[in-house]
């Protein structure tokens, strides 16, 4: 056991956020804390951190452990640059790094005793920093920065200068790195885009210590955890398996305990009823019996009315009209920034009903073309048709449809003059906005609420062609889930932006995927994608892998003309070549390290520290090139 929680408490106001909070995490375990917002995720995390202190219990954490913690929110100000500011974390090693050289320069002149020491030293030192992986620490920055999503141009950014979502990622960056015994992860996906989403789970799943994640990403909780710490009014419960597991198990629990809330208050009403028939009678045997059973009632312990959460945020969307059959069509659409191409020539149509995904990496465009769509941002080229009777509801992820200086009262009044009062309190009330809670400022509200007011202001809109930009963002679970039903039974047509791949499972009959500057088609879910997205690429790989004697075959099953031939075939070729390269300069260092080694064990080198020092310094060298031939080679055989 790595770490354990007992009998953790902790209130706010007088109000319990956490009560006899138990649970342990062991060496290797893979956990999430799930719950609604406002649970008490992230003050657990920070209790457990010390940065809160527990109104009662304690935090153990196993002696001589680490532990890396990555917040929800970053403050980082550095003069660093990203590459400067990740490669402090290995300052170990770049020390170790300088040292050897000194050691080296110092044995030069050493003799007798002095000399002795220094090698010793020397040794020690190296068996630091090969066992570190000192030769190979800059190729894992590297490794790093690139997995989390940034570019080769990125890495001279300083600090100061980024965004606070790239912020959140360099931190990441240095957790990562530091190879802590556990860490713990507040939103860890909240600013990555798929592709770094999907190296961070592979990442994880091999990482050999524990990780605790706090996060609303089921496909990522999915495929990452082994264990579920539920926080539900205060009470926090374990369940084993990943967050499908945990999901059946708790529907099975819900219903049980509905059922026996249910029965016994069935029971309790039979018993009451049969009291005061007994009663009536007015007998002294009828009184005694009835007094019976009044004390067998009283000794009941009565079961609380389960919680029904979900029960209690209401959102249904049906459009006004009907739209025509046609709803979108976009014709030869180009986009650039500067020099900068996001796409163009873009060519798809939606139609009535379809439900329509866009996804691909973070700066390809997805956001924009929604807002060239909604006529926020002119496109450089292109057409854009909406067809007949089409009233179009927008849903913003940086919710500028909302009036920060507004009220949520006048927020809903000023957009809908016609609801009255009630009306406009039954709205609010039904995205859990009630009493007073209608008079806060717009601007007070937190990421998760202004996107609750975004939502009902789309379910009042009655439009028949949703465009969602994110709309899962800085929702519960919960929410998520009273959004995708919300969405699955609009009759309407759908057309959305979303890294959130469980959402695009329950609710996309089909995706377009941005990458290359232009959009390829998949009917079907985001599973169905990426099975179909697999076997394209494993087709490609296949075409140029195939021998030259097989090729022309191949070739002429997929259409290609002569000269996609030809083409293909020299860069088969020429992949082919690059690979004996590198095969043969592997060979050629292997084996001389293998005779440094054996020069080295010499006794006439031994004593040469000259000799041994030039050796030494030849043997890291190989070790780097080594590092760097085996990446190059691992790519090419692909």
């Amino acid at each position: 056991m790595i770490l354990s929680c007992h009998s953790i408490a902790k209130s706010f106001d007088e109000q319990y956020v956490l009560r006899n909070c138990s649970f342990h995490i062991e060496d290797n375990d893979k956990a999430a804390i799930v719950g609604i917002n406002g649970a008490g995720k992230s003050t657990l995390l920070k209790i457990i951190m010390g940065e809160l202190t527990a109104d009662d219990g304690q935090v153990v954490l196993a002696k001589d452990r680490t532990i890396g913690y990555l917040p929800q929110y970053q403050i980082m100000d550095s003069d660093n640059t990203i590459y400067e500011e990740l490669l402090s974390v290995k300052q170990d090693m770049i020390d170790a790094e300088h040292q050897l050289r000194s050691i080296e320069l110092q044995m030069k002149s050493a003799e007798g005793e002095h000399l002795e020491k220094l090698m010793d030293t020397y040794t020690r030192l190296m068996h630091y920093f090969e066992s570190g992986n000192g030769y190979a620490y800059k190729s894992e920055v590297i490794g790093i920065l690139k997995g989390l999503g940034f570019e080769d141009y990125e890495f001279k950014k300083e600090i100061y200068t980024l965004s606070g979502g790239q912020k959140t990622r360099v931190a990441l960056g240095k957790i990562l790195l530091q190879c802590p015994d556990i860490i713990l992860l507040d939103e860890p996906t909240n600013h990555l885009d798929m592709a770094s989403i999907s190296w961070l789970e592979t990442y994880l799943l091999n990482y050999k210590g524990a990780v605790v994640i706090v996060s609303h990403d089921r496909y990522f909780l999915d495929r990452i955890t082994n264990k579920i710490i539920e926080i539900d009014n205060s009470n926090v419960t374990t369940f084993s398996g990943n967050y499908s597991a945990y999901a059946e198990k708790k529907e099975i629990l819900r219903v049980a305990a509905w059922n026996s809330y249910m029965n016994q208050q069935a029971e309790i009403k039979h018993q009451e009823e049969v009291i005061k028939k007994l009663k009536s009678f007015n007998r002294e045997k009828s009184i005694k019996r009835a007094e019976s059973r009044e004390k067998m009632l009283d000794k009941i312990e009565v079961i609380d009315k389960p919680v029904e959460t979900a029960s209690n945020m209401h959102m249904r969307i049906e459009p006004k009209k009907i739209s025509g059959n046609d709803v979108l069509t976009i014709e030869d659409l180009q986009k650039a920034f500067d020099s900068q191409l996001l796409f163009n020539h873009l060519n798809f149509q939606i139609k009535r009903g379809e439900h329509v995904a866009i996804i691909g990496n973070n700066g390809t465009g997805k956001t924009t073309i929604l807002k060239i769509i909604n006529a926020l941002i002119p496109a450089d080229k292109g057409k854009i048709e909406l067809g007949a009777n089409v009233s179009i509801g927008y849903y913003d992820q940086e919710h500028h449809v909302l009036h920060m200086e507004k009220s949520l009262f006048e927020e809903i009044a000023d957009d809908y003059p016609t609801l009255t009062n009630t009306e406009i309190r039954n709205t609010l009330a039904a995205f859990l906005f009630t009493g007073d809670d209608v008079f806060k400022q717009i601007s007070s509200l937190s990421g998760g609420e202004r996107g609750r007011v975004s939502l009902a202001k789309l379910m009042l809109s009655e439009a028949n062609f949703l465009i969602l930009d994110e709309p899962t963002n800085h929702l519960d679970i919960m929410s998520k889930e009273i959004l995708e039903d919300a969405i699955n039974n609009y009759t309407g047509t759908v057309l959305y932006v979303s890294h959130d791949r469980y959402f695009i499972n329950r609710t996309a009959t089909r995706i377009l995927d941005l990458s290359n500057h232009t959009l390829t088609n998949y009917i079907g879910n985001y599973d169905y994608y990426l099975e179909k997205s697999t076997e394209s690429q494993n087709i490609s790989n296949l075409v140029n892998s195939v021998s030259d004697s097989s090729f022309s075959t191949d070739v002429s099953e997929s259409k290609l003309d002569w000269k996609q031939q030809k083409e293909l075939q020299a860069q088969q070729r020429k992949k082919e070549n690059e690979l004996k390269k590198v095969e043969d300069r592997i060979a050629e260092l292997e084996e001389r390290d293998l005779a440094i080694d054996t020069e080295m064990s010499k006794p006439e080198i031994a004593t040469n520290v000259a000799e041994l020092q030039k050796l030494t310094k030849e043997k890291a060298t190989i070790s780097e090139e080594l590092t760097t031939l085996y990446e190059q080679w691992e790519t090419l055989s692909e």
